[in-house]
Protein backbone atom coordinates (compact mmCIF):
# COMPACT_ATOMS: atom_id res chain seq x y z
CA UNK A 1 0.00 0.00 0.00
CA UNK A 2 2.80 2.37 0.86
CA UNK A 3 4.52 1.53 -2.41
CA UNK A 4 1.29 2.18 -4.34
CA UNK A 5 0.84 5.56 -2.65
CA UNK A 6 4.42 6.47 -3.42
CA UNK A 7 3.96 5.53 -7.06
CA UNK A 8 0.67 7.45 -7.27
CA UNK A 9 2.27 10.47 -5.66
CA UNK A 10 4.90 10.46 -8.39
CA UNK A 11 2.33 10.45 -11.20
CA UNK A 12 1.42 13.52 -13.25
CA UNK A 13 -1.57 14.59 -15.35
CA UNK A 14 -0.56 17.51 -17.62
CA UNK A 15 -3.45 19.64 -18.95
CA UNK A 16 -3.82 22.41 -21.49
CA UNK A 17 -6.47 25.20 -21.39
CA UNK A 18 -8.56 26.39 -24.33
CA UNK A 19 -6.81 28.41 -27.02
CA UNK A 20 -3.45 26.84 -26.27
CA UNK A 21 -1.38 23.88 -27.32
CA UNK A 22 0.65 21.86 -24.85
CA UNK A 23 4.13 20.44 -25.36
CA UNK A 24 4.35 17.29 -23.21
CA UNK A 25 7.81 16.21 -22.12
CA UNK A 26 9.22 13.75 -19.63
CA UNK A 27 11.52 14.86 -16.87
CA UNK A 28 12.78 11.52 -15.48
CA UNK A 29 13.97 11.00 -11.93
CA UNK A 30 16.05 7.84 -12.04
CA UNK A 31 14.98 6.02 -15.17
CA UNK A 32 13.21 6.94 -18.38
CA UNK A 33 14.34 8.55 -21.60
CA UNK A 34 13.02 12.07 -21.03
CA UNK A 35 12.21 14.54 -23.82
CA UNK A 36 9.15 15.12 -25.99
CA UNK A 37 6.14 12.87 -25.37
CA UNK A 38 3.38 14.47 -27.43
CA UNK A 39 1.14 17.50 -27.90
CA UNK A 40 -2.20 18.59 -26.48
CA UNK A 41 -4.78 20.85 -28.06
CA UNK A 42 -6.70 22.56 -25.30
CA UNK A 43 -8.85 22.16 -23.48
CA UNK A 44 -7.59 18.66 -22.70
CA UNK A 45 -5.33 16.67 -20.39
CA UNK A 46 -2.66 14.09 -21.07
CA UNK A 47 -3.84 11.55 -18.54
CA UNK A 48 -2.31 10.12 -15.40
CA UNK A 49 1.15 8.71 -16.00
CA UNK A 50 3.73 7.01 -13.82
CA UNK A 51 6.33 9.00 -15.67
CA UNK A 52 7.25 12.49 -14.57
CA UNK A 53 5.50 14.18 -17.51
CA UNK A 54 5.22 17.96 -17.63
CA UNK A 55 3.68 20.44 -20.07
CA UNK A 56 4.65 23.75 -21.62
CA UNK A 57 1.49 25.50 -22.79
CA UNK A 58 1.73 27.95 -25.68
CA UNK A 59 -1.06 30.43 -26.49
CA UNK A 60 -1.81 29.91 -30.19
CA UNK A 61 -4.35 32.73 -30.52
CA UNK A 62 -3.47 36.00 -32.27
CA UNK A 63 -2.12 38.56 -29.82
CA UNK A 64 -1.14 42.20 -30.22
CA UNK A 65 2.52 43.04 -29.77
CA UNK A 66 3.24 46.76 -29.41
CA UNK A 67 6.61 48.37 -30.00
CA UNK A 68 7.32 52.01 -29.12
CA UNK A 69 9.67 54.02 -31.30
CA UNK A 70 11.49 57.34 -31.26
CA UNK A 71 13.06 57.62 -34.69
CA UNK A 72 14.75 60.30 -36.77
CA UNK A 73 12.72 60.81 -39.91
CA UNK A 74 14.31 61.57 -43.28
CA UNK A 75 14.44 65.30 -42.40
CA UNK A 76 16.21 64.55 -39.06
CA UNK A 77 13.17 65.33 -36.93
CA UNK A 78 12.64 63.01 -33.97
CA UNK A 79 9.24 61.31 -34.22
CA UNK A 80 7.58 59.20 -31.50
CA UNK A 81 4.93 56.59 -32.24
CA UNK A 82 3.74 53.04 -31.54
CA UNK A 83 3.58 50.14 -33.98
CA UNK A 84 1.12 47.31 -33.34
CA UNK A 85 1.51 43.83 -34.82
CA UNK A 86 -1.14 41.14 -34.40
CA UNK A 87 0.62 37.77 -34.64
CA UNK A 88 -0.74 34.26 -34.17
CA UNK A 89 0.74 30.76 -34.23
CA UNK A 90 -0.32 28.12 -36.75
CA UNK A 91 -2.13 25.09 -35.33
CA UNK A 92 -0.24 21.89 -34.51
CA UNK A 93 3.16 23.60 -34.42
CA UNK A 94 3.76 23.67 -30.66
CA UNK A 95 6.70 21.22 -30.95
CA UNK A 96 8.52 23.55 -33.34
CA UNK A 97 7.75 26.60 -31.22
CA UNK A 98 9.21 25.00 -28.10
CA UNK A 99 12.21 23.27 -29.61
CA UNK A 100 13.25 25.81 -32.26
CA UNK A 101 11.91 29.24 -31.32
CA UNK A 102 12.21 29.63 -27.55
CA UNK A 103 8.80 28.36 -26.36
CA UNK A 104 6.96 31.15 -24.48
CA UNK A 105 9.73 33.59 -25.37
CA UNK A 106 9.38 33.15 -29.12
CA UNK A 107 8.42 36.78 -29.75
CA UNK A 108 11.37 38.54 -28.03
CA UNK A 109 13.84 35.91 -29.21
CA UNK A 110 12.81 35.58 -32.82
CA UNK A 111 10.47 38.38 -33.95
CA UNK A 112 10.94 41.62 -32.01
CA UNK A 113 14.26 42.91 -33.31
CA UNK A 114 13.51 42.02 -36.91
CA UNK A 115 10.12 43.72 -36.60
CA UNK A 116 11.73 46.85 -35.15
CA UNK A 117 14.38 46.92 -37.89
CA UNK A 118 11.75 46.82 -40.63
CA UNK A 119 9.83 49.67 -38.98
CA UNK A 120 12.92 51.89 -38.56
CA UNK A 121 14.06 51.32 -42.15
CA UNK A 122 10.63 52.12 -43.55
CA UNK A 123 9.96 55.22 -41.43
CA UNK A 124 13.33 56.78 -42.26
CA UNK A 125 12.36 56.89 -45.94
CA UNK A 126 9.88 59.71 -45.25
CA UNK A 127 10.06 63.30 -44.08
CA UNK A 128 8.30 63.90 -40.79
CA UNK A 129 5.38 65.74 -42.39
CA UNK A 130 4.77 62.88 -44.83
CA UNK A 131 4.55 60.16 -42.18
CA UNK A 132 0.90 60.64 -41.29
CA UNK A 133 -0.13 60.76 -44.93
CA UNK A 134 1.77 57.52 -45.65
CA UNK A 135 0.83 55.66 -42.48
CA UNK A 136 -1.05 52.90 -44.32
CA UNK A 137 1.72 52.49 -46.90
CA UNK A 138 4.32 52.12 -44.14
CA UNK A 139 2.19 49.53 -42.32
CA UNK A 140 1.64 47.55 -45.53
CA UNK A 141 5.35 47.53 -46.34
CA UNK A 142 6.34 46.35 -42.86
CA UNK A 143 3.61 43.68 -42.91
CA UNK A 144 4.85 42.40 -46.29
CA UNK A 145 8.45 42.15 -45.11
CA UNK A 146 7.53 40.51 -41.82
CA UNK A 147 5.23 38.02 -43.56
CA UNK A 148 8.09 36.97 -45.83
CA UNK A 149 10.42 36.66 -42.85
CA UNK A 150 7.95 34.42 -40.95
CA UNK A 151 6.90 32.36 -43.98
CA UNK A 152 8.82 29.22 -42.99
CA UNK A 153 7.99 29.52 -39.27
CA UNK A 154 4.95 28.65 -37.12
CA UNK A 155 4.05 32.35 -36.86
CA UNK A 156 1.74 34.39 -39.08
CA UNK A 157 0.82 38.06 -39.32
CA UNK A 158 -2.85 38.94 -38.90
CA UNK A 159 -2.59 42.74 -38.98
CA UNK A 160 -0.15 45.62 -38.54
CA UNK A 161 -1.20 49.14 -37.56
CA UNK A 162 0.71 52.38 -37.01
CA UNK A 163 -0.36 54.08 -33.79
CA UNK A 164 -0.50 57.81 -33.06
CA UNK A 165 2.44 59.76 -34.47
CA UNK A 166 3.69 62.43 -32.06
CA UNK A 167 5.83 65.34 -33.22
CA UNK A 168 8.13 67.40 -30.98
CA UNK A 169 6.52 70.31 -29.13
CA UNK A 170 8.19 72.86 -31.40
CA UNK A 171 6.52 71.29 -34.44
CA UNK A 172 3.12 71.18 -32.75
CA UNK A 173 3.48 74.88 -31.87
CA UNK A 174 4.44 75.74 -35.44
CA UNK A 175 1.44 73.83 -36.79
CA UNK A 176 -0.89 75.66 -34.38
CA UNK A 177 0.54 79.02 -35.47
CA UNK A 178 0.11 78.12 -39.12
CA UNK A 179 -3.51 77.12 -38.56
CA UNK A 180 -4.14 80.34 -36.62
CA UNK A 181 -2.58 82.40 -39.46
CA UNK A 182 -4.71 80.60 -42.04
CA UNK A 183 -7.81 81.30 -39.95
CA UNK A 184 -6.86 84.98 -39.68
CA UNK A 185 -6.29 85.22 -43.44
CA UNK A 186 -9.68 83.64 -44.02
CA UNK A 187 -11.32 86.19 -41.70
CA UNK A 188 -9.51 89.05 -43.44
CA UNK A 189 -10.64 87.78 -46.84
CA UNK A 190 -14.23 87.68 -45.58
CA UNK A 191 -13.94 91.20 -44.17
CA UNK A 192 -12.53 92.43 -47.49
CA UNK A 193 -15.42 90.87 -49.37
CA UNK A 194 -17.93 92.50 -47.01
CA UNK A 195 -16.21 95.89 -47.40
CA UNK A 196 -16.33 95.57 -51.19
CA UNK A 197 -20.04 94.78 -51.06
CA UNK A 198 -20.65 97.76 -48.73
CA UNK A 199 -18.76 100.03 -51.12
CA UNK A 200 -20.81 98.77 -54.05
CA UNK A 201 -24.01 99.51 -52.10
CA UNK A 202 -22.83 103.05 -51.26
CA UNK A 203 -21.94 103.67 -54.91
CA UNK A 204 -25.37 102.55 -56.04
CA UNK A 205 -27.00 104.73 -53.35
CA UNK A 206 -24.95 107.72 -54.51
CA UNK A 207 -25.94 107.07 -58.11
CA UNK A 208 -29.60 106.99 -57.06
CA UNK A 209 -29.31 110.27 -55.15
CA UNK A 210 -27.53 111.96 -58.06
CA UNK A 211 -30.15 110.76 -60.48
CA UNK A 212 -32.95 112.00 -58.21
CA UNK A 213 -31.28 115.42 -57.88
CA UNK A 214 -30.89 115.60 -61.63
CA UNK A 215 -34.59 114.88 -62.10
CA UNK A 216 -35.59 117.46 -59.46
CA UNK A 217 -33.32 120.15 -60.93
CA UNK A 218 -34.76 119.51 -64.37
CA UNK A 219 -38.41 119.65 -63.32
CA UNK A 220 -38.25 122.39 -60.62
CA UNK A 221 -39.61 125.27 -62.83
CA UNK A 222 -41.56 128.39 -61.77
CA UNK A 223 -44.83 126.97 -63.05
CA UNK A 224 -44.21 123.74 -61.13
CA UNK A 225 -43.54 125.70 -57.90
CA UNK A 226 -46.73 127.78 -58.46
CA UNK A 227 -48.72 124.59 -58.97
CA UNK A 228 -47.34 123.05 -55.79
CA UNK A 229 -48.06 126.26 -53.78
CA UNK A 230 -51.68 126.32 -54.93
CA UNK A 231 -52.11 122.68 -53.95
CA UNK A 232 -50.63 123.40 -50.51
CA UNK A 233 -53.08 126.32 -50.07
CA UNK A 234 -56.02 124.12 -51.00
CA UNK A 235 -55.01 121.51 -48.40
CA UNK A 236 -54.69 124.15 -45.66
CA UNK A 237 -58.03 125.72 -46.57
CA UNK A 238 -59.72 122.38 -46.14
CA UNK A 239 -58.24 121.92 -42.64
CA UNK A 240 -60.75 122.61 -39.78
CA UNK A 241 -58.04 123.26 -37.16
CA UNK A 242 -56.93 126.78 -38.08
CA UNK A 243 -57.79 129.90 -40.10
CA UNK A 244 -55.62 130.91 -43.05
CA UNK A 245 -55.61 134.35 -44.76
CA UNK A 246 -54.22 134.55 -48.36
CA UNK A 247 -52.70 137.79 -49.73
CA UNK A 248 -51.95 137.37 -53.45
CA UNK A 249 -48.85 139.60 -53.56
CA UNK A 250 -46.14 136.95 -53.85
CA UNK A 251 -43.82 136.36 -56.79
CA UNK A 252 -45.56 135.07 -59.86
CA UNK A 253 -48.90 135.64 -58.17
CA UNK A 254 -48.21 133.19 -55.37
CA UNK A 255 -49.84 134.66 -52.22
CA UNK A 256 -48.04 135.30 -48.99
CA UNK A 257 -49.44 133.21 -46.17
CA UNK A 258 -50.26 134.41 -42.66
CA UNK A 259 -51.46 131.77 -40.26
CA UNK A 260 -53.42 132.51 -37.06
CA UNK A 261 -54.39 130.00 -34.43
Amino acid sequence: MVLFAALLGGCSNPNTPAGQEGYIFEKPRIFGEGGYRGSLIGPSNYGVSLWRNQVINIDMRPNTYTESFKILANDDLNISFDFHAVIGIRANTVKDVVEDFGAENWYPRFVRETFRTYVRDEVQKYDSRALKENRSRIADSVASQLTTYLEQTPFEITNIVVGNINYPAIVATAVEKKLAAQQLLSEKATQKEIAQKDAEIRIEEAKGIAEAQKIINTTLTANYLQHEAINAQRHMADSPNHTTVYIPVGTNGIPLIKQSN
